[in-house]
């Protein structure tokens, strides 16, 4: 068995839509279709965060070198990473207060424009960990950002002025904004946070040109709200058949407070004309008050893969990951478009490594689940996923709601983190793997009762962590690691361990290369096919951002954002303490401040000139 990546986009089969749609799509196409430029986050539509530049390679990259380096004046967790779109400019972002600054590659940086918006401070504490954000889009001679009081911008590419602003949420209720816009067609799709203030999760689609809403589909609620047909809609492969699931399988009221916030990655198939995402956790923490009766119940549609109709936002099919959820495993990462080949059979992929524990293969036409394994070993909240109902088999031991409220059950893995949180993977088509950085902890975890108040924590959950039990020789006490996945086979093929988790996206090129970023400040280069380290360099600040790659005037960078902070790094970006504090962050990485303190920094790498 083997992968293979599709070379046809098929913009013939776009059908259906306006001749400004099909323009909008094009102009980013074009981009997408240039290997000297990064123009989306994840790199393509695709999600592959993989670039067909070599100059970089195996046999010189040790050499590479910093080219110049810029300060965003901003001391908080830096996600995302910049976007080249070959204006001869790099378009980059920070944390609250939302900075974009538009920097000439001509003259190391140079401030060409720069946004900063007016919001209310008060959004801060609302942010649920960091006050991060993923990353600016760009399209048709805009940058899109999604700030952090839900205000959507339209930003002009040239001089960098307000071409339209429309409020997509309420942080007075707990609704914030964290996730990197995507553009498809005319439209520019956006996703909301709060989970952890009971917000009823939503995914919006605005007119690029107006900022006028195009459509908006809930997480949980009414089908006609989800904009479900269950009639039509795919569950496993088979029309759902039951209405208004995201009503019936809550409690009463709950699924007005159901969480499930979109706040991660959004990918798309141009061929299908169909977006991907996930939703995140259901609400509140404690399952016991999110059970029917005394029996779980499944909360849908919370952590659930959802294939939506980017014109309309009706959903073509979904796959809930994890129903009645008792980990908080937020079902928001990265959903990977793969073309892949199972036991002779040609299959439309989509690929997650997921934060469950479980790399899944599903495929992306009907979302049937193909392969479904563990990649963390010490994964024990289940033992496996039933393949013909898709539910993941629970083992009770580490069950809090079989174990009760204001019970500690103990020594869960992963953490609430998840085995990996949303920091985006990398796919190789030369190899065939995806590459990612992995968090190796697990957790205690106690629920107990809470009410709902507005704009106020909805959590009910106790945690602490820990550093996961090392098996195989592996690095004694480490918290994290990179990894290479074989997502047909289901099984890692290396592993390299690190200190702590790593929070940083991945990168892979055709030079032979994979990059990544540590919490110590390091961005390292190792060889693809067995994870050799050849390269590193530390930079001034912990990394949770993504390494990004581009040719201007012929000449290959490597860039990346450094900024610790995150979730991870919670416990430095807030000044925080106690061990209990950031959800159980602040404990498990208390040593993270010996080797890293807080920094903004863009650090641009390149080769010395022959």
């Amino acid at each position: 068995m083997h992968l293979k990546m599709s070379c046809a986009l098929a913009a013939a089969g776009l059908l259906a839509v306006t001749a400004a749609t099909t323009h909008a799509n094009d102009s980013l196409m074009e981009l997408l279709e240039n290997d000297d430029l990064w123009a989306t986050q994840l790199g393509n539509y695709q999600g592959h965060r993989y670039s067909k530049l070599s100059d970089i390679n195996r046999d010189n990259v040790n050499n590479l070198r910093p080219a110049w380096q810029f300060s965003t004046g901003v001391l908080r967790g830096h996600e995302g990473g910049p976007l080249y779109v070959g204006d001869g400019r790099l378009y980059i972002h920070t944390p609250f207060p939302n900075k974009v600054f538009a920097l000439d590659l001509e003259e190391d940086g140079r401030v060409i424009w720069s946004y900063e918006p007016d919001q209310d401070s008060r959004v801060i504490p609302v942010m649920c960990c960091d006050t991060v954000n993923r990353g600016v889009a760009y399209a048709d001679g805009k940058i899109f950002l999604n700030q952090a009081d839900n205000t959507v911008v339209a930003l002009n590419a040239e001089d960098g002025e307000v071409l339209w602003e429309v409020s997509n949420g309420d942080h007075t209720q707990g609704e914030t904004m964290t996730m990197s816009p995507l553009v498809v067609h005319d439209k520019v799709i956006v996703g909301v946070s709060g989970g952890e203030y009971g917000i009823r999760g939503h995914l919006t689609a605005y007119d690029i040109e107006t900022g006028e809403m195009a459509w908006r589909g809930y997480s949980q609620g009414p089908d006609s709200e989800v904009l479900i047909d269950p009639e039509t809609t795919l569950m496993m492969g088979e029309p759902i058949g039951e209405a208004d699931l995201g009503v019936t399988t809550w409690p009463d009221g709950e699924w007005e407070r159901g969480g499930g916030a979109p706040w991660g990655w959004v990918t798309y198939d141009p061929e299908l004309d169909l977006i991907y995402y996930g939703t995140g956790n259901p609400g509140t923490w404690n399952p016991d008050q999110r059970a029917i009766d005394g029996e779980p119940a499944d909360n849908k549609w919370g952590i659930t893969v959802f294939a939506r109709d980017p014109n309309t936002g009706e959903t073509k099919w979904v796959y809930q990951k994890v129903p009645f959820d008792e980990w908080d495993y937020d079902g928001v990462n990265e959903n990977v478009l793969i073309d892949v080949e199972v036991d002779g059979e040609n299959r439309k992929g989509l690929a997650i490594i997921d934060r469950t524990g479980f790399g899944f293969l599903m495929d992306r036409e009907n979302g049937e689940l193909i392969t479904v394994e563990k990649f963390a070993p010490e994964t024990n909240w289940a033992t496996h996923y039933d393949m013909e109902t898709g539910r993941p088999v629970l083992d009770e031991d580490y069950s809090p709601f079989t174990q009760g409220v204001d019970v500690n059950t103990t020594d869960i893995c992963p953490t609430a983190m998840g085995a990996k949180n949303m920091q985006p993977s990398s796919f190789s088509p030369e190899t065939g793997l995806m590459y990612a950085g992995i968090n190796r902890i697990c957790m205690n975890y106690e629920p107990f009762e809470t009410d709902y108040v507005a704009g106020q924590p909805y959590v009910g959950a106790t945690l602490t962590m820990m550093p996961a039990p090392v098996e195989n020789g592996g690095m004694e006490g480490r918290m994290g690691s990179f990894i290479a996945w074989d997502p047909v086979a289901g099984e890692v093929v290396w592993e390299v361990d690190e200190r702590f988790a790593v929070w940083s996206g991945a990168l892979t090129t055709a030079g032979d290369l994979a990059f990544y970023g540590t919490l110590e400040g390091y961005v390292k280069a190792v060889d693809i096919e067995n994870g050799e380290e050849l390269w590193r360099f530390k930079t001034p600040s912990g990394i949770i951002g993504n390494v990004n790659t581009f040719r201007h005037e012929g000449k290959q960078y490597i860039a990346v954002l450094s900024g610790v902070g995150g979730w991870a790094g919670i416990g430095l970006a807030a000044g925080l303490e106690d061990p209990e504090e950031g959800l159980g962050a602040v404990g498990v990485f208390s040593a993270l401040s010996d080797y890293t303190e807080l920094g903004g920094v863009l650090t641009v790498f390149e080769l010395p000139d022959s």
